[in-house]
């Protein structure tokens, strides 16, 4: 018996988080001798919330998950813009040979895709402040890491979990629990004790709304640590909170009257996408929980669309390989894989496929980029097309 209802990465390589309609379907293909060669696209109809595009993560995962499996995968890039009816992957090959992984395949490109879109939707309402994914405690610890690396992918600026940060090789980020402040029973001591204790790189950012109101704690750290506070932290619980911009603005204006222009005003606790438009002109960085950290799922589905080199698939999808093609200017084309395009035709500027070789019989033989770099392609893309939260 497991002590976690999880499942362990061998069981994820062996087919057994499928559902167990896929292992009937194996099962009949085997025993009655079909053998026979499907090429499928994976796609979404819709985004959460209605959102016009997404960005697409867990295609690291999903290519270690189909690693020597006799099938050719093509993939757009991890970080790239996708819209609806677009295929962010295709797969060839015998169906016996993969139908069983499509499951776990979907659900790491669906659930990574989701809070990666969330990401970015924050960095964009935050006006590309920094912002930092603080919501693991909202989800499953087995799948924090995910989560972490799915949250940075798509724009956070750092994440809080240790395990998250060690394998993106990012250094976690933090500043002070309320159980610090409550356990030690003086705010002032507990600012001071965490200045002392914690080395030089960790920035001095005080939590300042334990026991009174947020401009006088402001005040307080301000004139215990000096120029050593880099941050004052703001947790106000909606049960307090009232209009808490005009709360921000009165320890804003507090800090420079005396003097404390440096300090910079750091805002967490229930922040989402709709709250941060009314916040980010006057804060300086954001923690987020659960509108990333449990982001809605993208609903992407896997659907056959050749069989034995013939255009076929199910009623409401589009049949025959296809190919996806964006230009410099953030146009994007779907047109039969056959159909070569060099100039975007609305525009006229050059384009280029998004769909490319991921897996060849099993191989990976695309570039895996670390995760740091896939966070810059996303950001790049949000400022040279423009995205909006539309």
């Amino acid at each position: 018996m497991r002590d976690f209802y999880i499942a362990h990465e061998e069981d994820i390589k062996a087919g057994k988080t499928t559902d167990v309609y896929f292992i009937r379907t194996k099962k009949i293909l085997e025993e009655k001798g079909i053998h026979k060669k499907v090429f499928a696209d994976v796609t979404t109809t819709s985004l959460p919330h209605g959102w016009k595009w997404g960005v697409l993560a867990g295609i690291e995962e999903v290519a270690k998950l189909l690693e020597g499996l006799p099938i050719n995968v093509y993939a757009m890039p991890e970080g790239t813009i996708f819209h609806p009816y677009e295929p962010v992957m295709q797969i060839e090959g015998f169906y016996k040979e993969f139908g069983i992984y499509e499951t776990a395949m979907l659900g790491m490109l669906s659930q990574a895709s989701g809070i990666a879109t969330a990401a970015l939707r924050t960095k964009i309402a935050a006006k590309f402040k920094p912002v930092y994914s603080f919501g693991i405690r909202h989800m499953h610890p087995a799948i924090a890491p995910m989560i972490d690396r799915s949250a940075f992918i798509g724009g956070c600026d750092g994440v809080s979990g240790v395990l998250g940060a060690k394998m993106i090789g990012e250094k976690p980020v933090g500043t002070m629990p309320h159980a610090l402040i409550i356990t030690i029973g003086d705010q002032v001591k507990a600012w001071k004790y965490y200045d002392e204790v914690m080395p030089p790189e960790v920035p001095r950012t005080a939590l300042i709304d334990t026991f009174y109101d947020e401009k006088f704690e402001a005040l307080m750290a301000a004139e215990a640590l000096g120029e050593r506070l880099d941050a004052v932290r703001l947790d106000t619980p909606s049960s307090r909170r009232g209009n808490f911009r005009k709360i921000v603005e009165e320890v804003r204006w507090e800090l420079d009257l005396r003097g404390y222009g440096h300090v910079k005003i750091f805002l967490s606790g229930g922040l989402n996408e709709e709250s941060l438009k009314g916040l980010a002109d006057v804060a300086d960085a954001f923690g987020v929980g659960g509108s990333i950290a449990s982001a809605k799922p993208v609903d992407f589905s896997l659907d056959i669309v050749e069989i034995e080199g013939k255009p076929m698939t199910k009623r409401g999808k589009l049949s025959g390989r296809k190919q996806i093609y964006r230009c410099e200017n953030g146009h994007y084309h779907r047109v039969p894989a056959d159909k070569k395009f060099e100039n975007c035709p609305v525009c006229g500027a050059k384009v280029e496929p998004l769909l490319k070789p991921l897996i060849e019989n099993g191989e990976i033989v695309a570039e895996l980029p670390k995760a740091r770099e896939i966070r810059k392609y996303v950001l790049e893309q949000a400022e040279k097309f423009g995205l909006s939260l539309e």
